[in-house]
């Protein structure tokens, strides 16, 4: 009996325009700040005194709240909200490296803009400027090994064809993290950035902020050597599918019918060296 070639994770697919995808990565990126550096405040104020319960409070938080944004902007942009993601993702060909520049700085000013607001949420002051010294060799060591995972939790789902559970991975893996590192597992240059701008549980010190993220930029390199070495056939239509599948299938504009996304799926198979219908 003939057997087909499995659909292709993105093929058949278009991306959004760039301002839109720019839109989504600002918007998430500011909700990311919001949630983590409100959630952090609110911390401290139901539970003053009690470091462990903050943290708890903060990271279950964060966890349930970056399963939410992903949700969210993902369909649009990906839902990377981390400029580490996007080059990685660039670097497997699923971004091309113009638009992770672009989504760069999206990124980051939408981190900033989130902890200005999440300060004035809090009667705070809108800027702050944090004081929380973070920088040691634990806490370097910390944020690669917490970049690191990140990296390879979304993509050996990106490989493996289940994109759809990244959001509740993602969220899953970053609020255990904030227990197993000493750090918190910031994992993300722009929320990093974001949170100098908040004198608060959240905050980090600007001082801190290179440590950071170099640390960060080490756990992504790595990460690009051994999701090579785990997952050798990783291809850009999987890469594409990072953070989740988004786009639209192609044939959908206005006016247009939708095209088959299997027969789309099968004939990007078939074009692809060493691929055909059997």
């Amino acid at each position: 009996m003939p057997r087909r070639d499995p659909p292709v994770p993105g093929a058949g697919l278009t991306q959004a325009a760039l301002w839109r995808r720019l839109a989504a990565e600002f918007l998430g990126s500011a909700f990311l700040a919001a949630l983590v550096i409100g959630s952090g405040i609110a911390a401290q104020r139901l539970s003053p005194g009690d470091t462990g319960l903050e943290l708890l409070e903060n990271a279950a938080a964060t966890a349930g709240g970056l399963f939410a944004i992903i949700l969210m902007f993902g369909s649009v942009s990906g839902g990377h909200f981390n400029p580490v993601v996007s080059f990685v993702d660039a670097a497997f060909g699923g971004l091309s490296w113009r638009d992770a520049l672009a989504y760069l700085p999206a990124q980051v000013a939408g981190c900033i803009v989130g902890a200005i607001a999440a300060n004035v949420m809090f009667s705070l002051s809108a800027v702050s400027i944090s004081v929380k010294d973070r920088a040691s060799p634990a806490h370097f060591l910390s944020e690669v090994i917490a970049t690191l995972g990140l990296m390879l939790v979304i993509f050996a789902l990106a490989r493996s064809g289940r994109s759809s559970a990244t959001p509740a991975a993602v969220g899953a893996y970053i609020g255990a993290a904030y227990f197993f590192t000493s750090s918190a597992s910031f994992a993300n240059p722009a929320i990093t950035v974001g949170r100098m701008f908040s004198d608060t549980f959240a905050g980090i010190a600007p001082s801190s902020t290179p440590t950071f993220i170099a640390a960060q930029i080490v756990g992504g390199v790595l990460a690009v050597g051994l999701v090579k070495v785990l997952y050798p056939d990783i291809t850009a239509a999987e890469a594409a599918d990072v953070t989740v599948p988004h786009g639209q299938p192609q044939g959908t504009g206005a006016g247009q019918p939708a095209s088959d996304p299997t027969e789309n799926a099968v004939s990007a198979a078939g074009n692809r060296p060493g691929s055909q219908i059997r």
